[in-house]
């Protein structure tokens, strides 16, 4: 796999080293053994009963053909099993004294430990695979969530969403029905053949020899198929990535009378899924014809056989009989056979996924002797910072530098694209810069860990997001507080009053996505919960762009009231967000041009003059 600054891409297919191979099986589906090995005795008992159930399966079939020689007057059916027939006349059927009663019973007695023997076998392997699905998908969302945030820039979400779910799902059929499966027709095949050899080596020659061919058939399907189900597996993200940004943009897609539109997104989507599809549906069904060939040919080959050595008297009428139910039961796994070359194909191509989700690795991680910050953050400060993003060529911050210490504020102002919100990304490590340092209380950035820098900041996007559930989840997320706590949090974003409003208060529901509020109240419980953290260090991505002048205002009185020692830093297009600013940058293309007061850079004639002139309505009156 390939691995660059971003991590690594589980979007592309490109990435799976020798995924072009002829593999019968594959490399990954192998990796999902070392999760049963945690429950290896639950996994034990499912082999042993599953074993078990596959003799008592077979068991039946023997007593009828004992029963068949009683009743034809056959007093001997030769071989070892004919010993086997003499040990339970003499040692148990004696005891019940009505053969055909003894035959009876032993035959229910069979499919009795068939019922118990299987009944176990399922629950331990379903189990198990739900053991395994769930450690599966954990690892993966753990993966997942420790990358840093720039590996999320160009993924889509439907496209991870349908790895974690739909493609974790069918590595737990592997576990659950292949693995049962696999025991199953080993078992079987290696029980039937022991049980057919004690009655006759010819037939049961006759029996085996055809089903040979079925081993060419395997390979050429599973060469054919394997890769069409990856892209078919591939297509399922495709579909879930598109209905995803459907149903999240559906008020753009309905205001902009898109529907036709995305409905043809969602078709070509679909049409690329339905053809691979279609195309590993029929090299399948070439595949499970040519069972039904080789079965043919068995079943011809045995009762041909099998009559001129019945009538040489090789074998006995109840051993025929016994030869032919066993057949019967030989004819399931060869098509279970079938069904599980084309199960194991698609969790191959699911294994691909999953596994490089899994073994996803951040490039943005704590350094060796990284440590934890102490205290508070008392300063922060950037020394000739420079910062391109990657696979971009045009440079973002061209040699920035400020400092900011304990209790100051800083804004940053700019025109779109002038690197503002990248300052913030450096600041908090969602970045690394190109050169130059970032420092916190004067130790660069790198060597502080990660948790410990990031537990003493708040932040405030400037699209901020809620989580589905109630504004006090969202206040308090991943941490414990109490309703007096919240409620503090709350007034200082000057959400206290339209929550205080709400039939149900800090337990309103906000929707998916915080849907049911406006913007300006997103934007106020998003700083309530920076606030509950009570952070050293306030950073503010456009935090009071949805916000109105009045509770603008109202906010940062509470903000600069309650301070103290907070280090605050604000980007900002509306320029009265950071006219309190100690010291404010003005940017353009990268770059510092101009910094100072609000006052003085107003007086300055330059970017921030112009800027302000334009907001406050000065161009317009002149």
């Amino acid at each position: 796999m390939s691995q660059g600054s971003h991590g690594v891409s589980i979007s592309n297919s490109a990435e799976y080293e020798g995924e072009d191979d002829p593999q019968i099986l594959g490399r990954r589906i192998w990796r999902i053994f070392p999760y049963v090995r945690p429950y290896r005795r639950r996994a034990m008992v499912g082999v042993s009963s599953n074993m078990l159930a596959r003799v008592f399966d077979l068991l039946p079939f023997v007593f009828i053909g004992f029963a068949v020689d009683y009743y034809s007057g056959v007093t001997d059916s030769g071989g070892r099993l004919g010993q086997f027939r003499e040990f339970l006349d003499e040692n148990i059927l004696v005891h019940i004294g009505d053969q055909a009663l003894s035959y009876g019973i032993l035959i229910f007695l069979g499919f009795a430990g068939l019922a118990i023997f299987q009944g176990v076998s399922d629950y331990c392997w379903q189990t198990l695979g739900y053991q395994v699905q769930h450690d599966l998908r954990l690892d993966a969302t753990q993966s997942l969530i420790r990358m840093e945030a720039s590996y999320y820039d160009l993924r889509q979400t439907g496209v991870l969403m349908s790895v974690l779910s739909s493609d974790v799902n069918q590595l737990e059929d592997v576990i659950s029905d292949s693995s049962t499966s696999i025991i199953r027709i080993f078992t079987t095949f290696i029980t039937a053949f022991v049980i057919l050899m004690m009655m006759s080596w010819k037939l049961t020659a006759v029996l085996f020899g055809p089903l040979v061919l079925i081993f060419p058939m395997v390979y050429l399907f599973s060469t054919r198929v394997q890769r069409k189900y990856r892209k078919q597996r591939e297509s399922t993200g495709g579909i879930n990535a598109v209905l995803e940004n459907v149903i999240s943009g559906i008020a753009v897609v309905q205001a902009y009378n898109a529907q036709e539109w995305e409905i043809s997104r969602v078709a070509n989507e679909s049409e690329e899924y339905r053809d691979e599809a279609i195309g590993a549906s029929l090299d399948r069904n070439r595949f499970i014809p040519g069972l039904y060939g080789v079965a043919g040919i068995v079943y011809g080959l045995l009762v041909s056989v099998g009559g001129w050595l019945m009538k040489e008297g090789d074998i006995s009428v109840g051993a025929f009989t016994t030869f032919l139910l066993i057949m019967t039961r030989l004819s399931m796994p060869l098509f279970i056979f079938g069904m599980l070359v084309n199960q194991l194909q698609r969790g191959e191509a699911a294994a691909r996924r999953v596994f490089a989700m899994v073994d996803l690795e951040p490039s943005i991680v704590d350094k060796e002797g990284a440590k934890a910050l102490e205290g508070s953050i008392d300063s922060i400060e950037f020394r000739d910072v420079h910062f391109t993003y990657p696979g971009t060529e045009t440079p973002v911050l061209n040699g920035i530098s400020f400092n900011v210490g304990q209790g100051g504020f800083l804004g940053v102002m700019g025109h779109t694209g002038a690197g503002k919100s990248t300052i913030l990304k450096l600041i908090l490590r969602y970045y690394e810069p190109d050169s130059g340092e970032v420092l916190v209380n004067g130790r660069n950035i790198q060597d502080i860990t990660l948790d410990s820098v990031r537990e003493k900041m708040g932040f405030v996007n400037q699209d901020p997001f809620l989580f589905y559930g109630s504004i006090r989840d969202n206040v308090v997320y991943s941490r414990e507080a109490s309703l007096e706590e919240v409620e503090s949090a709350l007034k200082l974003s000057g959400a206290n009053e339209f929550v205080s409003n709400m039939e149900n208060g800090v337990d309103t529901l906000v929707g998916d996505r915080g849907v049911m509020l406006s913007g300006g109240q997103r934007a106020r419980i998003s700083l309530a919960r920076a606030m509950l953290k009570n952070p050293s260090l306030l950073i503010l991505d456009e935090a009071s762009s949805a916000l109105d002048a009045e509770t603008e205002r109202q906010i940062q009185s509470n903000l600069l009231g309650t301070g103290g020692s907070r280090t605050t830093i604000a980007v900002a297009h509306r320029l009265s967000t950071i006219r309190n600013a100690d010291e404010i940058l003005s940017m353009v293309d990268g770059a510092v041009v101009e910094r100072g007061t609000h006052d003085f850079l107003v007086s300055n004639n330059g970017v921030y003059s112009s800027q302000w002139d334009i907001q406050t309505g000065a161009i317009g009156e002149e």
